[in-house]
């Protein structure tokens, strides 16, 4: 069964206030989709949504429904692709200004649904160019998890091009797990750098939780290095609980992505995340 599209949404939004990231950096806002967008007078957002699902239209609640959205791929490659809902909801939008190959665009991220093949949502990132008539650019399926949104902040200014941040996540009464997209604007294009995972826990004897941060450095190269560091923290607990208590321990695990000019990419220093996925997965 499909989930309500609020419900969706509330169910991201109460994790957003635990989702900072440090950096100098901006975040995306959530206008009302009929809204004109800036220097369009006679085009809202929803306009621009319709570029991606083409039936979408507003019901009597003023909630915008349509059909299955043009087609794309996903940004993390072939293994993730899933089939797109037959019937679309969009309940909001998060939007921010861009720079892609040295020019000024926009990036709408919204959710469409879940897949019907899939446990994962179905969100999608697009890029337009506003210059004269609206256009899309590029369109990618960014879920890898339930509920998907932008980071706070949400992009990495790194010269000519920014790098977008973006969550997946699901959640029960103890775990959280989050996937986070880490995905670069360039040349009209969206190109993933990498999709780091983490992993929260709580439990009665101990709160081990895996912070993640992103930084950029200003190496003097046209494409600025970026450096993530997950601090992995675990406090233990004050009540009696059947299980011991562990110490008190946090441990700063650091990649840096620097831009490669053979492969004409961002490449890890390391892959000291991978190993952390491989411990996390022990404890699901």
């Amino acid at each position: 069964m499909q989930m309500n599209p609020i419900r969706r949404f509330v169910a991201a939004c109460l994790l957003l206030p635990f989702l900072w990231a440090g950096a100098s950096a901006e975040d995306a806002v959530s206008p009302d989709l009929g809204e004109a967008i800036t220097g369009h007078a006679k085009t809202t957002y929803a306009d621009l949504i319709r570029l991606v699902v083409p039936d979408l239209k507003a019901d009597s609640e003023g909630y915008y429904k349509g059909g299955s959205p043009v087609e794309m791929r996903h940004i993390a490659g072939a293994d993730y692709d899933s089939s797109p809902p037959e019937a679309s909801s969009v309940f909001s939008a998060g939007v921010l200004d861009v720079r892609a190959g040295g020019k000024d665009r926009l990036a709408m991220l919204f959710d469409l649904g879940e897949s019907p093949d899939s446990v994962e949502g179905y969100a999608v990132l697009a890029l337009y160019d506003l210059t004269g008539k609206p256009k899309l650019l590029d369109a990618v399926n960014v879920a890898t998890d339930r509920f998907t949104f932008f980071r706070h902040p949400a992009k990495l200014s790194l010269g000519d091009n920014d790098a977008l941040m973006i969550s997946s996540t699901h959640f029960n009464s103890s775990q959280g797990y989050m996937s986070t997209p880490l995905i670069l604007a360039r040349d009209d294009r969206y190109e993933m750098i990498d999709l780091i995972n983490t992993f929260d826990e709580n439990v009665c004897s101990y709160r081990r939780s895996q912070d993640l941060n992103f930084e950029p450095l200003s190496d003097g190269l046209p494409h600025a290095a970026i450096k993530a560091t997950i601090t992995d923290k675990t406090v233990p607990g004050e009540e009696q609980c059947d299980e011991p208590r562990p110490q008190a321990v946090s441990n700063d695990i650091s990649v840096t992505y620097r831009w490669d000019k053979t492969a004409a990419r961002y490449v890890a220093d390391s892959d000291a995340f991978e190993k952390l996925a491989v411990e996390n997965a022990k404890r699901f």
